[in-house]
């Protein structure tokens, strides 16, 4: 490699990775402030690779462990949506391949809007089955969020192509599946099933309140997702709630009786 190399062209060179063990140590060896300035970045870039590969092996252990005990169809279990004041609750079940790989999963609430959505389309694409369940607010209100939660989570599972022959469930434990499960906990941070069932489940639900957002705009579901913000509670009190509102939540309750 000559001395000479541009910055423009070492930049496109360490972003390829194309560069030979020589050729990155001349680099380092160029005194140029472009070049050590693109070095720190490619440093900087390698260093998060690495820690995002750690984390997602470290994320891969209650997998591990099942695959070692002959077990193949894991599947993990999330949901979205038991603390806003309308829309459904929504759950994710998904069962990946044992050697899926996405650097960066995690807890979906930990990702920007951006990166759930392109993990929510690797996720469907790569996995081995996955499937939401959705209990809408009515049923909430009949049965309650608990049982409300159980039961799309419940639906998510049946809907699977695949059965599962072992559940990683984030912070529940749900009967009557003839399989082991194992509750975790911020399984969602803990587990890559997990963490992709809660991206499954965000990203569906999400989806739906835009939905609802068209048709009641005046409440922002497309910003606030139902929860209960300034701007919604305001709406809420203003033109009182839809038909999509829980109507057993505070404060909407307190709007119905009073």
């Amino acid at each position: 490699m000559s001395l000479k190399m541009t910055i423009n062209e070492a930049k496109v060179r360490l972003e390829n990775g194309d560069l030979s063990r020589q050729s990155l140590e001349t680099l380092r060896n160029d005194e140029r402030k472009g070049i050590q300035k693109l070095l720190k970045q490619y440093d900087r870039n390698k260093e998060r690779a690495l820690e995002m590969k750690r984390k997602f092996n470290e994320m891969r252990m209650f997998e591990e462990k099942q695959y070692q005990t002959g077990k193949r169809s894991i599947a993990g279990i999330d949901e979205a949506g038991r603390g806003p004041l309308a829309g459904p609750v929504v759950a994710g079940a998904v069962i990946l391949h044992k050697d899926f790989y996405l650097p960066g999963l995690n807890d979906s609430k930990q990702l920007t809007l951006e990166k759930r959505e392109a993990f929510f389309d690797v996720i469907r694409e790569e996995a081995i089955s996955y499937s939401v369940g959705i209990v809408s607010n009515a049923e909430i209100d009949e049965i309650n969020i608990y049982r409300a939660t159980k039961l799309a989570m419940q639906r998510a599972i049946e809907g699977l192509t695949n059965k599962p022959d072992h559940l990683l469930i984030d912070a529940m434990e749900l009967s009557g599946f003839d399989c082991t499960q194992e509750s975790l906990i911020k399984g969602d941070a803990r587990s890559v099933s997990i963490a992709a069932a809660s991206v499954l489940a965000k990203v569906t639900r999400d989806r739906m309140m835009k939905e609802l957002h068209q048709e009641y705009p005046v409440y922002d579901f497309k910003n606030n997702q139902g929860y209960g913000t300034k701007a919604h509670l305001d709406a809420l009190e203003k033109y009182g709630p839809t038909k999509y509102h829980r109507v057993t939540f505070a404060p909407v309750s307190t709007m119905i009786s009073s």
